[in-house]
């Protein structure tokens, strides 16, 4: 019962985002903005047993959800021919500056609470 509780909470979150996303016109995809409200609904601790119950499943056949994604670069594999370079630049890039964005707010939140790194 746990696992259809949790899966209800995910996609409501999920379906509560994109609901937001369109009516409000923000410029944010409906799953991030469903991500952050599933991020306030954790803060209650009742959530936690019934979201943990769905996402272990999932996690545990994610590689399931990449095989579309190798189906669409396999069909479209002249398109990756053609902006292969761009698309690995814009990858690396990207990388990059989520890593050093992450290191940023790693290293403030440690000087915040007086820890060492």
């Amino acid at each position: 019962m746990n696992l259809l509780r949790g899966l209800a909470l995910l996609l409501l979150c999920q379906s509560a985002g994109e609901a937001l996303a369109r009516l409000a016109h923000v410029p944010l995809p409906g799953p991030v903005i469903g991500l952050l409200l599933l991020f306030l609904l954790l803060r209650v601790r009742a959530s936690h047993t019934p979201v943990a119950a769905a996402a272990e499943p999932l996690l545990a056949h994610l590689s399931l959800l990449f095989v579309p994604v190798g189906v669409g670069v396999i069909t479209h594999l002249a398109l990756v021919g053609e902006y292969g370079v761009r698309m690995l630049a814009a990858i690396v890039l990207s990388t990059w500056a989520g890593l050093a964005v992450g290191a940023l707010v790693l290293r403030a939140a440690l000087a915040r609470t007086g820890a060492q790194a």
